[in-house]
């Protein structure tokens, strides 16, 4: 082949298979994309013209994957210092279908996330994330699981507005407990900067958990995991957080860190509406078993399961998003059209791009993916080309 520019054609049609779009599933469907943006979504071929047909043979047709909670992988980190490291993690999630995605930092050295937020920031000015999610360091010791517990902090006025000052307006969620002092403040802070406040890695009770979602916060972040179990007697975080219609729930469906029949209670009782997929993937992601490192800490990944090498505990996964929706398929008894509003019209709703991104319709950036019937990527489209 030759070196030359690869040119996107200004018009596509994309159909002959499954659409799923935001209200139905059209089958067939047809998919005309100009220039970067989805033209027409209809149930008839459009009119034969000179441009490109891509052929859908039966498949499905869905809208790019949105992971709101991504360490990284390709055996890439988002806390690495080279930039073309960054890139890659970005890539090998891009090619499982995640056409937007939040790098997610954990816990650390108020320095180092300083250093951090802000090499990250020059990938949300390129475009090639949709923004950074700090997981940490506000969290509790108790339920830190695989952060560095030398790194744990209340919040304060001053450290949140370094982070923030940090990212240059890219850091779009912060995970925090809201047991710690300073906390409920500090998720008003965030609101009112236009972040994201999520609750996550928490030992809180009912009144604290309620407390923090009446100052702002929206998000559970990984439901189940690093929180408080669920009791009859005391509903703490899970109980609190999956019965309020405010909050959307983070679920990881690697069928490790949350049991199928957990995710489907938990995504049957918060609906589409409130259900988030995230993959939490750390660098194994993509790119297979071996040692790693999880900020400061050792891990080791076996068989896709991946534990923290001195305290044995789970941690972040090696998980896709495009495993995760067959998963949440296959494994939960979820449908298609929910397990796509879970991992793209969701998590873009939070994102403040509803109809921009993470849905088939008209005006929406043509972000796609085209899977066969067992819902494996075979191609996917970000801004109109294919990648």
């Amino acid at each position: 082949m030759g070196g030359g520019r690869t040119v996107t054609p200004r018009r596509q049609v994309i159909g002959g298979g499954r659409v799923v779009t935001p209200e139905e599933v059209l089958d067939p469907g047809w998919v005309v994309v100009r220039d970067g943006v989805i033209e027409t979504v209809t149930a008839a071929p459009p009119q034969a013209g000179p441009e490109p047909v891509t052929d859908l043979a039966g498949g499905w047709l869905v809208p790019g994957y949105v992971d709101l909670h991504c360490h990284g992988g390709g055996g890439a980190s988002y806390t690495d210092r080279d930039t073309e490291q960054l890139a890659t993690a970005v890539a090998a999630h891009r090619r499982h279908g995640t056409t937007t995605t939040l790098a997610s930092l954990v816990s650390g050295p108020v320095p180092e996330l300083l250093a951090q937020i802000s090499r990250l920031a020059d990938l949300v000015d390129d475009g090639l994330l949709a923004g950074i999610h700090l997981e940490g360091p506000f969290l509790s010791a108790d339920r830190c699981g695989a952060h560095d517990a030398r790194a744990l902090r209340p919040p304060d006025r001053a450290t949140v507005a370094r982070l923030l000052a940090a990212g240059r307006g890219g850091v779009r969620m912060v995970t925090l407990a809201p047991e710690l002092e300073g906390a409920t403040d500090a998720i008003r802070q965030l609101t009112d900067a236009g972040v994201i406040a999520a609750i996550g890695h928490t030992d809180a009770d009912e009144a604290q958990i309620r407390s923090a979602v009446d100052a702002g916060a929206t998000v559970a972040t990984h439901l189940f995991n690093q929180m408080r179990p669920l009791h009859h007697r005391e509903p703490g975080p899970i109980g609190v957080l999956l019965d309020d219609e405010r909050v959307a729930v983070e679920l990881i469906c690697d069928l490790v860190l949350v049991h199928p029949t957990m995710v489907r209670i938990a995504a049957g009782y918060a609906g589409p509406d409130r259900t988030v997929l995230v993959t939490d993937a750390m660098a194994a992601a993509a790119h297979g078993d071996g040692s790693y490192l999880l900020g400061s800490l050792p891990v080791t990944v076996h068989r896709g399961r991946a534990t923290v090498d001195e305290s044995g505990a789970l941690a972040a996964s090696t998980l896709t998003m495009d495993a995760a929706v067959r998963n949440f398929v296959r494994d939960c008894r979820m449908t298609v059209p929910a397990a796509v509003a879970a991992a793209s019209e969701r998590p873009a709703r939070l994102l403040g791009q509803p109809g921009g991104i993470g849905a088939i319709r008209p005006g929406a950036v043509s972000d796609l993916v085209v899977l066969d019937e067992d819902l494996r990527p075979q191609r996917v489209m970000r801004h109109g080309a294919w990648i």
